[in-house]
């Protein structure tokens, strides 16, 4: 088994954005290899079941989490350390989800420090940090118990620099960088599904 778990994964519980089940998500972490496999829908926990009794078949451990898509164009995982963080984080979209249209998620970044305690947090940087983009992970980093960057390859031919300045941009705002890769789907014959999504 390899020690790499992937923190950021979409599965068809996300809403036109997910081209794989939960299930075949799962399933291939654990053929590659994984030890374990985190599932990141969009503002919900809809796919976390069927992850976990995968996860459960195949011997794995599922890390339950959610991407939190904020009001203010932010992105951010969110982690439940334990079962009183989980109700905090499920209480947390239950009050995105009555502020909004159906199928929509209103939050914005007060309310998620509202319901931060035990909850682990990585930040999706934009393509292209700014210095508005430094400045709020700063004061997220602060106020928010344990708070990380993500760096993940966007392929659009800068990836290396992109990658070196986040690393920097962690080490600035003492926030440690941690490795993703977006997961959208288990097995590349699912790209053309992808595209169309």
């Amino acid at each position: 088994m390899t020690a790499y778990t992937e923190l950021q994964v979409t599965t068809n519980f996300s809403f036109l954005r997910g081209a794989s089940h939960p299930g075949e998500l799962v399933e291939m972490a654990a053929a590659l290899g994984h030890g374990a496999i985190a599932v990141t829908d969009r503002n919900t926990l809809a796919g976390v079941v069927r992850a976990h009794v995968a996860a459960k078949r195949v011997g794995i451990r599922l890390v339950v989490g959610v991407r939190l898509d904020l009001s203010d164009h932010a992105s951010l995982l969110c982690f439940p350390t334990d079962r009183a963080a989980y109700g905090r984080l499920a209480r947390l979209l239950t009050l995105g989800m009555r502020r909004a249209p159906k199928g929509e998620c209103h939050l914005a970044r007060d309310d998620v420090l509202a319901y931060a305690e035990g909850q682990i947090f990585v930040v999706l940087a934009p393509p292209r940090p700014e210095a508005a983009f430094a400045a709020a992970l700063t004061a997220f980093g602060r106020a928010a118990p344990r708070v990380y960057l993500a760096a993940s390859h966007l392929y659009h031919g800068d990836d290396a620099e992109r990658i070196a300045g986040l690393a920097t941009l962690a080490v600035e705002c003492g926030t440690p960088l941690v490795a993703t890769n977006d997961v959208h789907a288990h097995a590349a014959a699912r790209r053309p599904l992808q595209d169309v999504l």
